[in-house]
């Protein structure tokens, strides 16, 4: 054809050609070794570190798998010597050469390749470079987060930053060899979707073909997945991009990736146990320095895991469990009022013990106390146990001592088991729920500042058997507590019914309020890591639960429809779980921050700062998709 030319033909091998060999480099520069002295080589990398000793000029030469050290000669090279006098850090090169060890007393012994050199022959710059705005080759030097999301490219360049995406690449292909091993089918589901309720915004993507109507991008691929398996697919599984308008944290971004799975003919037990052992598998693949906790995973009880640890993702590292301290209190009239007022109420009177912390300052408190507060508590009560007492006996202090007396006082911190040098922190309210939540954040908040958590074991549990629902008093409907589809515990399913008898007008009195869900999370480290359940695989239980979440059987077929209608056909018993991935790989790299395993991720505003999104469209594109904005502030000026 007209101004194209014939390929030549190749004179790769099919082997050589999934090596790593180009025709710039014969090895990277983490291949040599001592036992390559004599080879003749060509490498190619970044500019790490230039050092000119006035006739010697040494490179450190730098790609993803490791750095090589070239040495220049201007005696020997002096054309090289020439080109690399005008070398600075992050030029690209590409060097020709003879590896030589390197002389005795001048190893370094923190490189795989410090055992030798690499004597330039000849050195080519394939691309200069700016200087950066940060350095690249000091990995541990403070750089402004801002700065590294605007130049996200160099950041990568860092070793701490690139091992990070590194073991984030090992983990997806752990999960993957488990799940082909264990007969998983690898399957895609559409990004383009209709709106379902997932607990978070949609973000929509309107329709030019079809004017008026737009997609959703999927926050889970859940009703897909349950389609596949009433297709017959039997195991799938998906590392799956999911999409989610809601405001970001540590844990969460805009756009997500999960490992998302589900099985046919399966009880929970049965998808918990295969998921257990499919994350042992790859944890020892990944991280195989790290111990595991506890084989197998603990599991607990949900209500059994806000009694002890007020959270529903306990950090099982350490101790420091909640206390009720109702027993202790005894009958009657204690003296203090917050005690009694929510006693009297029916509300919950519940400790921890902080070991250590009895000689806590007052400002120390105070600010413990504004926590509390913070995620609403009306106060936090303390009693510190000092050994001062007669005779050096423990003695125990506290403000409230006064009102409690120090017989009752003495007795509450017994049964809480505190020790001299303990502090007690207590709360007190109507609402057990607010009592577990903020006590659950005070022990995570306390045993991470206290290191008690050790922050190389992995410790995994599962808490299992949530709340089916939860009431909401805004929309006057129950509120699935996970996932709308989770199924129901056999013997609870005669709990989804109004108490009214008539399906569709749901009430707090419903005994819908006590029925427990087949949902199970997988928690690691005080992070949850996952969530999933057996699903209902029967459309008549199916449409029970959804007007019981305030759907009317016109909402349900507007949005369900593909679902109810596909398990008229024969559904199996199936469940699954999503897990995700950016929180794996965060736990796994030690980061607290899923920014920090993602490649390029969004700022806390939801912005890319490298690539200036999101921006606003083109006025064509508004006319294409018959759009304008209505009613937004922009610089002061109404549009």
């Amino acid at each position: 054809m007209l101004g194209m030319s014939e390929p030549t033909q190749s004179s790769t091998s099919p082997e050589d050609a999934f090596g790593l060999a180009t025709p710039y480099r014969d090895v990277t520069c983490g291949d040599l070794r001592a036992g390559d002295a004599g080879r003749e080589i060509r490498v190619a990398g970044w500019v790490h570190r230039r050092r000119d000793y006035g006739g010697l000029i040494f490179i450190d030469l730098r790609d993803r798998y490791g750095l090589t050290q070239i040495v220049i000669n201007e005696t020997e090279a002096p054309a090289a010597a020439e080109v690399a006098n005008r070398v600075r850090n992050e030029f690209v090169l590409e060097v020709r050469g003879k590896v030589a060890r390197r002389l005795a007393g001048t190893e370094n012994a923190k490189l795989e390749t410090g055992e030798v050199e690499v004597q330039a022959a000849s050195v080519e710059i394939l691309s200069e470079a700016q200087t950066p705005p940060f350095y690249i080759n000091e990995p541990d030097a403070p750089v402004d987060e801002t700065l590294r999301l605007r130049y996200r490219y160099l950041d990568i360049r860092r070793r701490p930053m690139l091992d990070r995406l590194l073991l984030r690449s090992r983990l997806v292909s752990a999960i993957r060899a488990a799940h082909e091993r264990a007969g998983f089918v690898e399957v895609e589901t559409p990004i383009l979707l209709k709106s379902t309720p997932e607990g978070a915004r949609d973000f929509i993507v309107p329709s030019r073909l079809q004017p008026g109507s737009v997609y959703a991008l999927p926050q889970s691929p859940q009703q897909l997945k349950q389609l596949l398996m009433v297709a017959g697919m039997d195991r799938y599984f998906q590392i799956a991009r999911c999409f989610r308008d809601e405001d970001l944290r540590g844990d969460r971004q805009l756009e997500f990736t999960q490992l998302d799975l589900e099985m046919s003919f399966v009880t929970e037990e049965r998808v918990m146990d295969f998921v257990e052992a499919m994350i042992v598998e790859v944890s020892r693949s990944v991280v195989p320095d790290r111990p595991i906790q506890q084989l197998p995973f603990p599991r607990i009880d949900y209500h059994e895991a806000m009694e002890r640890f007020g959270s529903d993702k306990p950090d099982l590292r350490f101790g420091m469990e909640l206390v009720d301290l109702d027993p202790a209190l005894g009958e009657g009239i204690t003296g203090f009022r917050v005690f009694d007022e929510v006693r009297a109420a029916g509300g919950r009177v519940k400790a921890i013990v902080a070991p250590g912390m009895a000689d806590a300052s007052r400002s120390g408190i105070d600010e413990l106390t504004e926590f509390a507060r913070r995620h609403g508590a009306r106060g936090l009560a303390h009693i510190s146990v000092l050994a001062d007492g007669p005779a050096g006996a423990p003695a125990a202090h506290s403000p409230i001592a006064k009102f409690l007396g120090d017989d009752r006082v003495s007795a509450i911190a017994g049964a809480a088991g505190v020790k001299p040098g303990d502090l007690m922190l207590i709360v007190a309210d109507a609402d057990a729920e607010v009592v577990a939540d903020v006590l659950g954040r005070l022990r995570q908040e306390l045993g991470l500042r206290l290191g008690l958590a050790d922050e190389n074991v992995l410790a995994f549990c599962w808490v299992y058997h949530f709340p089916m629902y939860q009431w909401d008093s805004d929309g006057g409907r129950w509120h699935a507590t996970h996932n709308p589809f989770s199924g129901v515990l056999p013997e609870d399913e005669k709990l989804l019914v109004t108490a009214s008898g008539d399906p569709y007008k749901p009430s707090r009195q419903d005994p819908a309020g006590k029925a427990r869900a087949l949902q199970y999370d997988i928690a690691l480290n005080g992070w949850e890591l996952g969530g999933g359940s057996v699903r209902i695989h029967k459309r008549e239980l199916l449409e029970r639960s959804f007007a019981l979440q305030g759907y009317s059987l016109e909402q349900m077929h507007e949005r369900f429809g593909g679902i109810l209608e596909a398990f008229d056909y024969g559904a199996p018993p199936h469940g699954g779980i999503a897990i995700g991935i950016d929180r794996w790989s965060a736990l796994f790299a030690h980061q607290t921050n899923i920014r920090e395993v993602m490649a390029f991720p969004k700022t806390q505003s939801g912005a890319d700062l490298m690539l200036d999104a999101p921006s606003a469209p083109e006025p064509e594109q508004y006319s294409e998709l018959g759009l304008r904005f209505v009613g937004l502030e922009i610089e002061g000026k109404q549009s």
